[in-house]
């Protein structure tokens, strides 16, 4: 399992946006410089995140990217899953089943039971992280998601 570069790019351009504070907008060619990304990459992702309303776009000269919610209402789950999808879902199993039309395991696969349990677990913990709770410092979000971590575990 990998996380995308869409992912991962998307979640820290929306974090930048969050940083930066609801006054006023940061612009395209400003997130691209503090992210070290091409502007129409960033045009992308911005475009994701604004449909999907995590964002909105403030107009005029000074204009640029706002949070369309607060930060603490932003689930970082939800966020990936706008900008990649589920690590595994149940039709991966119909669009990839091989060289035959029907996977040789579409009745009795473990496998497909791991990939389940990843998911589900992958999910539960995400659910519990907001995009509030990655502003701070390293050292601190790294404190607050294992006190998560911890939670989740018993």
């Amino acid at each position: 399992m990998k996380i995308t570069a869409q992912e991962e790019y998307g979640l820290r351009v929306l974090l930048r946006i969050a940083r930066h504070g609801n006054e006023e907008g940061i612009s395209i060619p400003a997130l691209s410089e503090a992210e070290g990304l091409s502007t129409a990459y960033v045009a992308k992702l911005t475009r994701m995140l604004r449909i999907s309303g995590y964002i909105n776009s403030t107009p005029g000269y000074k204009g640029g990217y706002i949070l369309a919610q607060p930060a603490d209402q932003i689930n970082i789950n939800k966020v990936l899953k706008v900008l990649g999808g589920a690590l595994f879902n149940k039709a991966f199993c119909e669009e990839y089943p091989g060289a035959v039309k029907l996977c040789t395991n579409s009745i009795d696969c473990s496998v497909r039971s791991l990939w389940q349990m990843i998911q589900f677990t992958v999910d539960q913990l995400l659910d519990k992280v907001s995009l509030q709770d990655l502003i701070n410092p390293e050292q601190e979000s790294s404190l607050l998601l294992e006190s998560i971590l911890r939670q989740n575990a018993r």
